[in-house]
């Protein structure tokens, strides 16, 4: 497989990763068909592309994008329910949250649809997970493709940070991963060549930042310093961008 392959993506799930991968792949001139449960949920998504704090809309009154850009990305994208509507692509990417319990993502759905999208695609098409967290090879596993399976993880929001986590099994044909480590280049992305281990324990950037978040509790529980402090003390002390607390000063703020 070259890069050149693929010519179309197909994206399951809408939420703010999959509408953030369909931004990156049809600015760099790739055919989108995003998938979700409801036309309601594609709406949303159809609206965040454009409207939202890094979208396009926004783009073009700070002249990065002009309007004609604009019309020839959405141009690319389109939209279904059904996903037979994904048989012909040349490579999925699974972004899907982790359901009605809240959680950030949901294995076991992750696993059923993989199941399904084996059955429904092109035997030749490539599955990439955007998985933040689980086992690259338990996903592979379901399917009758584990040499044409690969994590593909990007960070939120997928449309403006720059490292993408690429994830090969024992599996996975050398040739797809330098494909998708191409592809992401292709985006503005830095790609990282990362190795698939048991235990459904993240990678790199995830890892890091629990083992993080987990010290700076322990900090507050002990009533060493405020959140606030800690965030302080990590942008001004170490010179983080951001603190590992969600509020308060020097705290991360959400994408839209």
């Amino acid at each position: 497989m070259n890069l050149s392959d693929i010519k179309s993506i197909g994206i399951l799930g809408a939420g703010v990763m999959g509408g953030g991968i369909a931004q990156c792949a049809i600015q760099a001139g790739k055919q989108v068909i995003i998938r979700d449960l409801s036309d309601e949920i594609l709406e949303t998504t159809k609206d965040t592309i454009l409207n939202s704090r890094f979208g396009f809309n926004n783009a073009v009154k700070m002249g990065k994008m002009t309007q004609d850009d604009v019309d020839k990305a959405m141009s690319l994208l389109s939209y279904t329910t059904d996903v037979n509507d994904l048989k012909d692509c040349d490579l999925i990417i699974e972004a899907i949250g982790g359901g009605a319990d809240g959680a950030i993502e949901n294995k076991p759905l992750k696993l059923k649809v993989w199941e399904e999208m084996d059955q429904v695609v092109k035997p030749e098409a490539a599955f990439a997970s955007n998985t933040s967290m689980f086992t690259i090879a338990d996903l592979a596993a379901v399917t009758n493709r584990k040499n044409r399976f690969i994590g593909m993880h990007l960070f939120s929001p997928a449309n403006i940070m720059k490292l993408v986590e690429v994830t090969s099994t024992a599996d996975t044909d050398k040739d797809l991963e330098d494909v998708i480590v191409e592809l992401s280049e292709s985006w503005g992305k830095t790609a990282i060549r990362l190795k698939d281990v048991p235990g459904d324990t993240g990678f790199i950037g995830n890892r890091i930042m629990a083992a993080v978040r987990k010290e700076a509790m322990k900090l507050i529980e002990e009533g060493v310093g405020t959140p606030e402090d800690v965030n302080t003390a990590m942008t001004l002390g170490f010179r983080w961008p951001a603190g590992p607390f969600p509020s308060g000063p020097n705290a991360r703020s959400g994408w839209k």
